[in-house]
């Protein structure tokens, strides 16, 4: 080997980790659905990133980048009472990082803006699935997502949301005596100043373009017995705060958790209170209902140990199905037939 030759190689293999690197940034896009919803999007992209504000939050994406090529799986994120898309922007660039299409809508009559309709939940699922269909067939990059890995996420009525989209049932005719007893509790203290009559069943609605599901502090959780989440089969990775006072303990993650036809992937995190699901604010001292922690809870740290578990959680759930080993067992059984060898097809082309 040449020394030009063996100085090129080497610089290869030293400029490899950053040229990684470079590319592991997130893209940003906010948009409007023909149908009003807002939507922002992250996906994978190169260059270098610039740090923004997004309402509460901040985020690091690279402004203008290319929408992707390839084939790439989708999350789709649903926040609780009273946010918007931006909630979990840190979850979501952590996800666009890994090479998911991520999408995260506001919900039309439950938002910060407009909560004229935060106790229709049964509105919840159909604006979910309408923006699923808006990434896979309107979205201007949507020739990059993979139709068959398609994912979900939501936090509180986003929770509650997600589990109703893939197929869950609950009985609204529970929340008589779930406020009976617990008038305090958010949302009962919500359905008292927007009372609505319950009494037509839940509609059976399961969107089979689901395949994983990750659900943090399930608002409604007591709404769900076994035969209303029995078809709630795919994966479900599963958080509940320890020191949640909105949703406290066991009346819902442990609810569900109890009710899935199938054992989650469950995570308890101490001390964590409801809203540390969200991401951690530019300034805390802004909205402190929100962004504040209890004494002692280090959001940004818990939220970087976080994202990891679900970009690792759906990596594992929403990765390229492999062709069975079998697959391939007619053809050769007819080449074999016919005295030919896959060698020799590869070396004429076939």
């Amino acid at each position: 080997m040449s020394l030009r030759l063996a100085f090129s190689s080497l610089l290869l293999t030293l400029l490899a980790p950053a040229a990684q690197a470079q590319s592991a940034q997130a893209g940003f896009q906010h948009q409007t659905t023909a149908d009003g919803i807002e939507v922002g999007v992250w996906y994978p992209a190169s260059g270098t990133p610039a740090h923004q504000p997004l309402g509460l939050y901040t985020q690091d994406v690279v402004p203008g980048a290319p929408l992707p090529e390839g084939r790439h799986p989708l999350v789709v994120i649903s926040h609780g009472t009273g946010g918007d898309f931006a909630g979990h922007v840190d979850t979501a660039v952590a996800l666009a990082r890994a090479g998911f299409i991520v999408a995260a809508l506001t919900h039309p009559g439950d938002n910060w803006r407009d909560n004229s309709h935060a106790t229709r939940v049964e509105q919840r699922p159909a604006a979910f699935g309408a923006t699923i269909s808006y990434m896979l067939q309107l979205w201007p990059g949507h020739a990059a997502i993979d139709p068959e890995r398609v994912g979900a996420f939501g936090f509180s009525a986003g929770g509650f949301t997600v589990l109703a989209a893939a197929g869950g049932r609950p009985d609204l005719t529970r929340f008589a005596g779930h406020c009976a007893q617990h008038p305090a509790f958010f949302d009962c203290a919500l359905m008292a100043s927007q009372p609505r009559v319950v009494s037509a069943p839940w509609p059976r609605l399961r969107d089979t373009r689901i395949k994983a599901i990750v659900v943090a502090a399930p608002a409604l959780g007591f709404a769900f017995d076994r035969a209303g989440l029995a078809n709630v089969r795919m994966p479900v990775q599963l958080w509940r705060a320890d020191d949640d006072h909105i949703l406290p303990p066991p009346f819902y993650a442990d609810a569900v958790r109890a009710a899935l036809p199938r054992q989650p992937e469950f995570h308890v995190v101490p001390g964590a209170g409801h809203f540390d699901f969200l991401a951690p604010c530019a300034d805390p001292a802004s909205m402190p209902q929100l962004c504040r922690s209890a004494p002692g809870f280090d959001r940004v740290a818990f939220h970087a140990g976080f994202d990891a578990a679900v970009v690792r959680f759906f990596s594992d759930k929403l990765a390229p199905r492999q062709p069975h080993p079998m697959a391939a067992f007619p053809r050769r059984l007819h080449e074999a037939s016919h005295g030919h060898s896959g060698t020799h097809d590869a070396a004429a082309g076939t």
